[in-house]
């Protein structure tokens, strides 16, 4: 009875916990885009086509391979917006928009090419500008898909659109960067998820339940 308690839980382990070896993560490399409320970037709700700014809006586009919104890297660099307009004064019948451009870094970059250094901008557009027409205005030559997709702002990069990328190591579990106190903090952290945690009782559970049976053939 031990050797089937012992079995049944070494197979529950295998069922549950992850293989070993590296793991690999599926994200995708594009464009990113990101509105500032405060002193944090928010995930923008909707495309920058059709996002309308109003005068004094900061908004921010990254560059970077991830999963999904809530993995994704945030703009970094000033995003103050009086510091980025500080040189454009306001005028009748405009808007000023502060950008902040983050090309990203070497590791999520398109093979063969390198990221410029990140940028910040102020588009001074007509009151009824999107987003996209800010950018426009001052980050040219802009790249579209067939569905629309923002593929490349100032010609970066000079190729692809979103395309599936395979990582060694999930971003989730590589280290992050400090933020610095104009960039928004990392999502805390809650620890293990639920899936874990639910493996780990159950792996416990059947561990119980083989002590109490050997125990009770032993009486």
């Amino acid at each position: 009875m031990i050797r089937r308690g012992a079995a049944a839980l070494a197979a529950a382990a295998l069922l549950i916990l992850p293989a070993g070896g590296p793991a690999h993560a599926v994200g995708y490399r594009y464009w990113s885009f990101w509105e500032r409320h405060g002193q944090a970037w928010t995930y923008a709700t909707q495309g920058p086509s059709t996002a309308s700014p109003a005068d004094g809006d900061v908004q921010g586009f990254r560059f970077a391979v991830s999963e999904d919104s809530q993995d994704a890297e945030r703009p970094r660099g000033t995003a103050d917006f009086a510091a980025v307009c500080a040189a454009t004064p306001a005028r009748e019948g405009r808007k000023r928009v502060a950008l902040v451009i983050d090309f990203g870094t070497a590791a999520d970059a398109p093979s063969g090419e390198t990221p410029p250094a990140p940028r910040t901008v102020c588009a001074r557009v007509p009151e009824d500008a999107t987003t996209a027409d800010a950018l426009a205005a001052v980050a040219k030559p802009l790249r579209y898909d067939t569905n629309a997709l923002l593929c490349a702002i100032a010609g970066y990069p000079g190729r692809g659109c979103g395309e599936q990328v395979r990582e060694t190591t999930p971003r989730s579990a590589q280290p992050r960067p400090t933020a610095s106190p104009r960039t928004a903090p990392d999502a805390p952290h809650h620890g293990p998820s639920a899936g874990v945690l639910v493996g780990a009782a159950a792996v416990a559970a059947l561990g119980a339940a083989a002590i109490w049976q050997a125990r009770r053939r032993r009486r």
